[in-house]
C-alpha cells in the first residue's frame, strides 16, 4: 500500500500548509503542545472514520489514560481519581486548544505517587510473610477500586507482593528437594531461609523495574504513553510510536529477527508471545505457545530472575534478547494459569525460516502437498525478488512435478501483511478476477483484481485458519471462498481485523522544525472487503467446515480489543464462482459428519474450555497450603489432556527433491527443522481432515466426469 501512503502524505502536507502550519507559528514552540497538535489535526484529517472529539470521547480518554499508567492501582487513591475528574468532560476542549494541563497535573501526581510506592514495597519486604494466614488476592484490577488511605495502599502491595513472593516461595521449596534427590547429604535449607530468599528474590525484581524502567523514563517517554491514549481511542490498530519505538518498529519491519525466535506484545502489564518464528529456539523447545505470558527472565550468569510485568515492552524485550550461544531462563504463565520455567539458547533466526515451505504426503496412493505460510512477507524495494506469492507458486510448481492430486495451504497463525502479495496470490487459483475491494473514507471503493490469466494449480484446494489467522490471511481465505475455489477448515472465525494501516512519519508533516525528533503514527486509512461486499472487520471469515482449537473460547479476536471499527458491506464487485467440476457442497457435509464424532476433536474442545475456567479465575489463596492444592489440582486436571499431544496419524510427510539435496551441505540445521515441522504435521488432526476432504474432492470430480461423459455419448447416439 506504499502507493496510498504518499497520496495521503501529501494531502496532509497540502491541508498543513493551507493553514500555514508550522513549528514557528505558535507562541509556546513546545515539543508536547506541537505533537498534539499534528496528532489531532492527522487524526481528523487521515484517519478512515474519524471520531468527534466531544465529551464521550473526554470521558473514555479519562479512563483509558488512567488505566494504562496505574493499571494494578497501585499508585493512586481515590481521592487522587477525585482530584483528577474535573477534567474528565474537558479533555476534548483542551485537546483543541493545545492544552496539557491534565497531563501535567497526572503527571506530576504520579510521580509524587512513585516515590511513595518505593517506600511502601520496601517497607512491606523488609518483614517476612506469613504462608499460614488464610486470605486472597484479587488479581484482577477491574474488580477491585482505588484505595481510600494509606493503609489500605499499603496493604494492596501488601498482597502483590506476598502473591509474587509465593511464586518463588514454591520454586525454592521444589529446588531444595530437587538438591536433596540429587545428593542426600546436601542440608535443606530451612523455611525461614526459604521465605527470605523469596521475599530478596521479589525485592530485586521490583527494585530492577523501578530503578532501570520506572525512575529512569523521561518526561518525553510518559508524554508518549498520554499521546498513544489519545490515538488508540481511534482504533485499536491506530498507535503512536515515539522516536525510540519507531527505530524499534523499523528494525522489526527490516526482518532482522534475533534471540529466542519470538514476536511479543505488550498486553495491559503483560508481556505475550503472538507469534514463534519457525526454527528459532522458542519453537524448537516445543515448551512455549502463542498467547504465553512472560513473567521474569533470568540469564545464566545470574541467580535472581527479573520480574518484566509492568515493564515497556522494549526494555522486557533487552532483558529477553542476547548474543547467540548464550542460556535464558523465562518464567511462563500458560493460558491455563499453570506457571513453568523453559531455558532457552538464543540463536539468530534465519529470516528464511519465516517463509512458505511445502511437504509431500501420500495416502491412499494418492500424493498431496501442504504449504505453510506464516505471514505474507513482501520486500518493497524489490517486489520480484521477494514475496510470499512468488514462493508459493515455486513449491506449488515443485509439489506438481512430485504428482500433487491436492494442495492444503496452512494459514492458521498467520497474522497478515502484504496487500499485493495476496491479490497475487489468489491468482495462482483462479483465472483472473477481483480479489478484494478497498475503500478509503470519502472516496469510491477500489477493486483490486488478479489480471494474469494463467492458474498455477487448478486442483483440489483447502485452506486451514484459526482464531490468530488475520488481515491478509483473511483476504485470501475470504476470496477462495467467495469464489468456491477452496474449502476453508478451521475456527468459528478468524481474527476479524478489516483493516488497512499506513505509517506516517510526523516529521515529514511540518516544516522548520527546531522541536526533534516527532517520531511516527500507525494510522488506519482504508477499510477492505470480500468481493462478495462483506466486511471480514469483526466477523472474521466463517468456516466452511468449523472445527474446535485452543482459542476456541478465549478473547482474541478483533471484537474483543477497545474502540474496533464496526462491521459494514459495499456493493459485491462484478465476480464468477469457480466453474469446477468439484462437489464442494458435499465434500463439506461429508467433513462435517466426521469432525462431529473425532475423539481427539472433542478433547481439544474440552481442554479449550477448561482452559478459558482457568483464565476466569482471578482469586487466589495466600495460604500456601491451599495455594499449592490448587496447583496441585490443576496440575491433575490438565494430565487427562496430554493425550492431545499423543495424538497420531498413519500419515508420513517429506521434504520436496530440492530441500533434500540441500540437507547434504545443510550448516543451518534445515534437516532437524522439517523433522520437526513433519512430526508436527503427522500429529496434527487438521491436517489429517484437510487431506480427507482432498480425496472426497478428488472423488466428486471423478464421479461427475463418468456423469458427464456418459451424457455426452447419450447426446451423441
Amino acid at each position: 500500500m506504499k502507493r496510498n501512503y504518499k497520496v495521503l502524505l501529501l494531502v496532509l502536507l497540502l491541508a498543513f500548509a493551507s493553514c500555514s502550519f508550522t513549528a514557528k507559528t505558535f507562541d509556546d514552540p513546545n515539543k508536547d503542545k506541537l505533537l498534539v497538535r499534528i496528532i489531532s489535526y492527522v487524526l481528523q484529517q487521515g484517519h478512515f472514520d474519524p471520531i468527534e472529539m466531544d465529551d464521550d470521547f473526554s470521558v473514555e480518554l479519562f479512563e483509558d489514560y488512567i488505566e494504562t499508567v496505574d493499571p494494578f492501582k497501585r499508585y493512586f487513591y481515590e481521592s487522587d481519581i477525585k482530584d483528577f475528574e474535573r477534567y474528565k468532560w474537558s479533555l476534548d476542549d483542551q485537546l483543541k486548544s493545545v492544552d496539557i494541563t491534565f497531563f501535567n497535573v497526572v503527571h506530576e501526581r504520579l510521580i509524587q505517587r512513585i516515590a511513595e510506592a518505593k517506600e511502601i514495597y520496601k517497607e512491606v519486604l523488609s518483614t517476612p510473610f506469613d504462608y499460614t494466614i488464610d486470605e486472597t488476592f484479587e488479581t484482577n484490577s477491574d474488580n477491585v477500586g482505588f484505595v481510600k488511605n494509606k493503609k489500605q495502599m499499603k496493604d494492596r502491595w501488601r498482597k502483590q507482593l506476598k502473591f509474587s513472593a509465593l511464586n518463588n516461595y514454591d520454586d525454592l521449596l521444589l529446588e531444595e528437594k530437587a538438591k536433596k534427590k540429587k545428593d542426600p547429604a546436601y542440608v535443606v535449607k530451612t523455611d525461614t531461609e526459604i521465605e527470605q530468599k523469596a521475599r530478596e528474590s521479589t525485592l530485586n525484581s521490583i527494585e530492577v523495574l523501578f530503578n532501570d524502567y520506572i525512575d529512569d523514563r523521561t518526561r518525553e517517554e510518559w508524554f508518549s504513553i498520554y499521546v498513544d491514549a489519545i490515538v488508540g481511542e481511534f482504533d485499536p490498530h491506530t498507535y503512536y510510536l515515539a522516536p525510540k519505538n519507531k527505530e524499534n518498529f523499523d528494525e522489526r519491519m527490516s526482518g532482522k529477527l534475533e534471540g529466542i525466535g519470538a514476536r511479543l506484545q505488550k498486553r495491559m502489564d503483560y508481556i505475550k508471545i503472538v507469534e514463534l518464528i519457525s526454527g528459532g529456539p522458542a519453537w524448537r523447545s516445543n515448551e512455549l505457545e502463542v498467547e504465553d505470558v512472560i513473567i521474569k527472565v533470568k540469564q545464566e550468569d545470574e541467580d535472581v530472575p527479573v520480574n518484566i510485568v509492568g515493564m515497556r515492552i522494549n526494555d522486557a524485550i533487552k532483558y529477553i534478547k542476547g548474543p547467540k550461544g548464550t542460556k535464558v531462563t523465562l518464567t511462563i504463565k500458560k493460558i491455563d494459569g499453570t506457571i513453568k520455567e523453559v531455558t532457552l539458547v538464543r540463536d539468530i533466526i534465519e529470516i528464511g525460516e519465516t517463509y512458505a515451505k511445502a511437504s509431500v504426503v501420500e495416502k491412499d496412493s494418492q500424493k498431496f502437498g501442504v504449504i505453510n505460510l506464516p505471514s505474507f512477507y513482501v520486500d518493497f524495494q524489490n517486489y520480484k525478488t521477494l514475496n510470499a506469492a512468488k514462493d508459493v507458486k515455486l513449491e506449488i510448481e515443485r509439489l506438481k512435478a512430485e504428482g500433487m492430486k491436492g494442495l492444503v495451504l496452512d494459514l492458521r497463525d498467520n497474522g497478515g501483511g502484504s496487500l499485493p502479495a495476496v491479490v497475487d496470490m489468489a491468482g495462482l487459483f483462479i483465472k483472473d478476477g477481483p480479489v478484494v475491494q478497498v475503500r478509503s473514507s470519502g472516496k469510491s471503493k477500489e477493486v483490486l483484481s488478479d489480471r494474469d490469466k494463467s492458474i498455477v494449480w487448478d486442483g483440489p484446494l483447502v485452506i486451514l485458519v484459526n482464531e490468530i489467522s488475520a488481515s491478509a490471511s483473511e483476504i485470501m481465505a475470504a476470496a477462495m471462498q467467495d469464489y468456491k475455489r477452496a474449502i476453508i477448515i478451521g475456527s468459528k472465525q478468524t481474527y476479524g481485523k478489516g483493516t488497512v494501516q499506513n505509517v506516517i512519519n510526523l516529521n515529514n508533516i511540518v516544516s522548520n522544525n527546531t522541536q526533534g525528533d516527532l517520531g511516527a503514527l500507525a494510522l488506519t486509512t482504508q477499510k477492505y472487503y470480500r468481493i462478495n461486499g462483506g466486511s471480514v472487520q469483526l466477523e472474521g471469515v466463517k468456516s466452511d467446515v468449523k472445527v474446535p482449537g485452543r482459542f476456541s473460547f478465549i478473547e482474541v479476536g478483533e471484537k474483543d480489543k477497545d474502540n474496533p471499527l464496526p462491521y459494514d458491506e459495499i456493493d459485491p464487485a462484478d465476480y464468477k464462482v469457480w466453474d469446477h467440476y468439484f462437489d464442494y457442497d458435499e465434500a463439506i457435509s461429508k467433513s462435517n459428519e466426521r469432525m462431529k464424532d473425532n475423539e481427539q476433536l472433542r478433547l481439544i474442545e474440552e481442554n479449550a474450555k477448561w482452559v478459558k475456567s482457568k483464565i476466569d479465575e482471578t482469586v487466589f489463596s495466600l495460604n500456601y497450603k491451599t495455594y499449592k492444592e490448587q496447583l496441585e489440582q490443576n496440575e491433575q486436571e490438565a494430565k487427562k489432556f496430554d493425550a492431545i499431544g499423543d495424538y497420531k496419524t498413519n500419515l508420513s510427510f517429506e521434504s520436496l527433491p530440492y530441500e533434500k539435496a540441500l540437507f547434504a551441505s545443510d550448516t543451518t540445521n534445515l534437516k532437524e527443522k522439517r523433522e520437526r515441522w513433519h512430526q508436527s504435521l503427522s500429529q496434527d488432526v487438521y491436517i489429517e481432515e484437510a487431506l480427507n476432504v482432498l480425496e472426497d474432492l478428488n472423488r466428486s470430480l471423478g464421479v461427475k466426469r463418468v456423469v458427464s461423459a456418459a451424457s455426452d455419448n447419450k447426446i451423441k447416439n
